[in-house]
């Protein structure tokens, strides 16, 4: 697959590591994401790369200085009995500048705990000839490295970048699709680059997920765990409440009581996938934040997501490579969690964005009860949004299924505007986001309706 986006980040990189006075970078996200792949991109051939491993301290500095030696000549002719040694050495054989890069620097600090410390020495006495950078996958603890005041190399680095998950519309460009079909494997494979080079390599979305997925032998087969253990310190607590999540237990109360835990046994170990962006609080529009009752968990990265709901319940049937039972269990869900991606999808593109000459604040979903002729009613929205200006509610409702009667839409929608106490006084602006076009286009085209294409548009800016 062709390399995809990272233009800014690419940029920030490049400018970083060749600039002087030299100094120290910072790269690190989750496995995956495509970290090596940019650094591979940037660096030249004058630098140095050595990609650390799980081995004792002794055989990282012997690899690295054979690494080493391939640009200075006799370098791995030495022993170096510890690493304050070996990059001061380097600095001495250094003729002209450079860019050192330790990948996977996390694995090197599992073995010389005193390596941060080493750096802040060097970088403190600033006698480096060369640009330093670090990268990791392991986003706790280079987190911890560079942001913690406790932190020997806290407030060294001159760039520190995060790499995140790409964009929807990124996916159209890797895998040459569009619209329906771009909201559907995004919705599975999420924004990380290696889950797009393996789906490209198959023929089909099915075939993809039969090979990598729903197989012993898939390379995501286990990918939770290979993920989970970059960072959390007990995989198997937070494998648990990843299943709750997606199995439907959305409050922190009701994982606790699936689980047999009190509530504040789980506060640390959901505070810490909420860090690591694995999992998301989702709040009603116009609801305070602290109020803690209205909080709902989701599971925020799409791969996991699909995961939970997918495999885990059907391990056994993995592994004996039963398929039938694994497709019907497809058949009956997988729309409707392509369904909850596209209502997360338009949320996503009307925040921030201009809609209908109107700037719009974060969008949400909203749920709660309302007065109607009827009495007290439950009433749920898939997409509310306040201008900036404060004067304008966009509200919407999403439909990811076979094409719809929009006038129908239409008039549900409004007679739910109709009972919502915070649009009393604002201008509303009902809108519709639609997988496909109505039966009743032609009548309908004049009310404000998305599709795919326009939702993947208004990703793009």
């Amino acid at each position: 697959m062709k390399f995809i986006d990272r233009k800014k980040e690419k940029e920030r990189l490049e400018r970083s590591i060749s600039s002087i006075p030299t100094g120290l970078t910072v790269v690190y996200g989750r496995r995956r994401i495509g970290k090596s792949t940019l650094l591979r991109r940037v660096i030249k051939n004058n630098d140095i790369y050595f990609l650390a491993d799980r081995s004792e301290a002794s055989h990282q500095r012997e690899v690295c200085a054979k690494i080493i030696a391939e640009k200075i000549e006799d370098f791995d002719k030495v022993s170096y009995p510890d690493w304050e040694i070996l990059l001061t050495s380097l600095n001495h054989r250094v003729m002209e500048s450079f860019c050192l890069c330790l990948d996977e620097f996390p694995y090197l600090v599992e073995q010389s705990p005193e390596l941060p410390s080493v750096l802040q020495k060097l970088l403190d006495e600033k006698i480096l000839k060369y640009n330093l950078l670090i990268c990791g996958s392991s986003q706790n603890m280079m987190y911890g490295l560079v942001f913690d005041k406790k932190s020997p190399l806290y407030g060294r680095a001159k760039e520190i970048i995060k790499l995140i998950p790409l964009k929807l519309p990124f996916i159209e460009e890797a895998l040459h699709i569009d619209g329906i079909d771009a909201i559907k494997e995004y919705a599975v494979w999420g924004g990380i680059p290696r889950y797009w080079e393996l789906r490209e390599n198959c023929k089909t979305f099915e075939s993809a997920l039969w090979d990598n997925v729903f197989s012993i032998n898939g390379i995501l087969y286990d990918e939770p765990n290979q993920l989970l253990q970059d960072d959390m310190k007990d995989i198997v607590k937070a494998s648990t409440i990843l299943s709750f999540i997606a199995s439907g237990a959305n409050r922190i109360s009701e994982i606790a009581s699936r689980s047999g835990e009190v509530v504040t046994n789980l506060s640390r170990p959901v505070s810490k996938l909420v860090e690591l962006g694995l999992i998301a609080k989702e709040m009603p529009f116009g609801v305070d934040e602290k109020n803690s009752k209205k909080t709902l968990y989701k599971i925020s990265d799409q791969f996991l997501g699909f995961y939970y709901r997918f495999v885990v319940p059907n391990i056994s049937f993995i592994n004996l490579d039963r398929r039938k039972p694994i497709e019907a269990n497809l058949q009956n869900g997988l729309n409707d969690f392509i369904s909850s991606f596209w209502e997360k999808v338009c949320r996503e593109a009307v925040t921030g964005n201009e809609i209908y000459g109107k700037l719009y604040g974060k969008a949400s979903r909203w749920w709660g009860s309302v007065k109607t002729e009827n009495g007290i009613k439950h009433c749920e929205l898939d997409v509310v949004a306040e201008s900036l200006d404060g004067k304008s509610i966009l509200v919407g409702e999403c439909k990811w299924t076979n094409p719809e009667i929009a006038s129908v839409l239409i008039k549900e929608l409004n007679e739910k505007i109709s009972f919502l106490p915070f649009c009393k006084g604002k201008e509303v602006i009902p809108v519709l986001f639609l997988k496909n076009r109505p039966k009743d286009y032609v009548k309908t085209r004049n009310f404000k309706i998305f599709f795919p294409n326009d939702i993947i548009e208004l990703s793009k800016k």
